[in-house]
Order: structure tokens, then C-alpha cells, then sequence
């Protein structure tokens, strides 16, 4: 049993629940929630409970006293007020490294880029795509890691992502396959440093703000993952 990666393992399932969870047919979410709840109150201390005081050697998941929250009108508002707090975040609201910013020299295998897996479910990893984690300035990360072919129904209960079979080599050899800080970035003086032209390229492939915007002005589409060429993540990966 300690051959097994449960860490990725967990974090991979997780990441293909956070998936489904998105269709517009779903109501819930599988996964380790708990290790989803400890990343938000890390990185985001506006949304953080109360905490405990333990020892250094305690899980530090568990030191976060989970609040009992509202339903039925209170639940909305309580929606709705989280909503506006991710609209109106900026990079002083977010913690971007809760563990220090040489936490990836112990743990090395938190730099490796490629499909993680967990059974027969496997999700793309790119650590380059947030370096402020580490403590480098955020760079435009290479080409979006494609899966061979994907089934997203509005449902999500037929959700199914196809990789090609070399896929399955890249965990074997974690060296090979490791993200070169150095290499890709540069150590930042302030946790929002970014490239000149990183707000553009993100703009057109996430969502800027969670609520519809009432003023009128037009928002940027997002691409979708079969408009990015293969042919550059391709290049990429030479």
C-alpha cells in the first residue's frame, strides 16, 4: 500500500469531481472535501473560520473550526455575499504562500507537470500555472495539456475524459517531467508580480467575475479546450 501515490490520488479524483460538479445538471460534489475547504481558508483568508492552536506535528487541516452554516433565505444571502467577495478580490486578499516559499525543495514531486492519476481517472497538472505558490513571479504557462477526447454532458453522471496511452509513462520517471523554476520564472518581490501580457492571455480563458456583470460591458469569452491548437501543446513538449 505505501507503493501507492494517495496524495495525487486524492487530488486527482478531487479535480475530476470539481468537474462535474460544473455541469449545469449537477447538484453536488464527490471528493475530499475537507482537502478542498483547507486549500480556500490557506490561500484566501476572507473566507477563513475560526482556528485552533496545536502542535506544529497536527494535521494542519485539522486546526480549522468549521462553521455550521445557514439554509433556505440566510444560505442565499450567505451565496451571494461569497460571491461578491471573489468578484471584488484583489492580490492583497490572497495568501500565496501559506507554506513558505521553499516548501517545493522538500516535497519534489510538487512540480510535476503532466496528467496525475488515480484508476482509470486522469486530470491534467501544471504547476506553472500558478508559480506564486512558490514564491516566482506568474508567467503565461505553455499550452493547455489537451486529453485525446472528452464527454462533458449537462448531466455529468456520463462525464468521461479520453488521454492518449503515453499518459500513463510521464509518473513513471517524476525527474524528467519536473517543472525548472528557474528555468521558467524568476523569484517575485510581491506576491502579484506577473508578466506584462499574463492579464490578457488569462482574460480570454477564464472567467473574470462570477456575477453577471449589470453595466453593460461586454465580458471577455473564455477559449474553449478544443480551440487550443494540439499542434502548439505539441510544440511544447519538445
Amino acid at each position: 500500500m505505501t507503493d501507492y501515490a494517495w496524495g495525487a490520488g486524492a487530488l486527482v479524483y478531487l479535480y475530476r469531481q470539481l468537474g462535474v460538479a460544473t455541469r449545469a445538471g449537477s447538484k453536488g460534489i464527490c471528493g475530499c472535501l475537507t482537502l478542498l475547504r483547507a486549500w480556500i481558508y490557506e490561500y484566501f483568508p476572507l473566507f477563513r473560520p475560526s482556528q485552533l492552536s496545536q502542535s506544529p506535528d497536527a494535521p494542519r487541516a485539522s486546526s480549522w473550526i468549521s462553521p455550521r452554516l445557514p439554509g433556505g433565505d440566510d444560505a442565499r444571502q450567505r451565496l451571494a455575499l461569497y460571491r461578491q467577495l471573489l468578484d471584488e478580490l484583489s492580490a492583497d486578499d490572497v495568501t500565496s504562500t501559506p507554506y513558505g516559499r521553499d516548501g517545493h525543495t522538500d516535497i519534489h514531486c510538487s512540480l510535476f507537470t503532466g496528467p496525475i492519476r488515480f484508476s482509470d481517472i486522469a486530470e491534467g497538472y501544471d504547476p506553472a500555472c500558478c508559480l506564486r505558490q512558490f514564491g516566482y513571479r506568474q508567467i503565461i504557462p505553455r499550452a493547455m495539456m489537451v486529453p485525446h477526447d472528452q464527454y462533458r454532458p449537462a448531466s455529468g453522471s456520463s462525464y468521461i475524459v479520453f488521454w492518449d496511452p503515453w499518459v500513463n509513462q510521464l509518473w513513471d520517471n517524476v525527474a524528467a517531467h519536473r517543472l525548472d523554476l528557474n528555468f521558467a520564472s524568476r523569484p517575485c518581490e510581491h506576491p502579484s508580480e506577473i508578466v506584462e501580457e499574463y492579464v490578457d492571455w488569462f482574460l480570454t480563458r477564464s472567467h473574470p467575475r462570477i456575477t453577471l456583470p449589470t453595466d453593460g460591458v461586454p465580458q471577455p469569452r473564455p477559449l474553449l479546450v478544443h480551440q487550443v491548437s494540439y499542434d502548439i501543446f505539441l510544440l511544447f513538449q519538445i
